[in-house]
C-alpha cells in the first residue's frame, strides 16, 4: 500500500475526519483530499511530517506501512487513537479527562499500598 491508503486507513481508524485532519494540519481539506483521491498525488515533505505528527505515526509508516525497527512509535493504536481523541476536545474537557486519570491513578496507588500492607 502507498501514502493514499495508509492515509484513509489511518484516518479510519482513528475515526478523524478529512476536515479535522485539516484542523489539525493547517493543510486545506482540498489538499488532502486530493492525496486521498488523486492518483499520485503525494504530499510534500513539510505536509507529510505535518500529517504524520498530527496522527501521531511516523512519514514512513504512511508511506510504507510499515515502522522501521529504529523508528518505532512508543504507542500502540489504541493509545494513539486516545491521543488524537484528546486532541479534539476542548481545553475545559481536556482538564476534565487529566483530572479523572489523575483520580484514578491515585486510587490505584492507595489499593496497591494497603494491599502491601496487609
Amino acid at each position: 500500500m502507498g501514502f493514499k491508503e495508509n492515509l484513509k486507513s489511518e484516518l479510519s481508524y482513528q475515526g478523524i475526519l478529512v476536515k479535522e485532519l485539516a484542523n489539525m494540519t493547517g493543510i486545506s481539506k482540498k489538499t488532502i483530499d486530493n492525496y486521498l483521491n488523486v492518483r499520485k498525488y503525494m504530499p510534500s515533505a513539510d505536509a507529510a511530517v505535518k500529517i504524520a505528527q498530527a496522527l501521531g505515526v511516523s512519514v514512513e509508516y504512511l508511506v510504507t506501512g510499515e515502522e522501521s525497527s529504529s523508528v518505532k512509535t512508543p504507542f500502540g493504536p489504541e493509545i494513539r487513537g486516545l491521543i488524537q481523541n484528546f486532541k479534539l476536545l476542548s481545553e475545559f474537557d481536556r482538564k476534565l479527562v487529566v483530572n479523572i486519570v489523575q483520580i484514578l491513578k491515585n486510587r490505584d496507588k492507595k489499593n496497591s499500598l494497603s494491599q502491601n500492607q496487609v
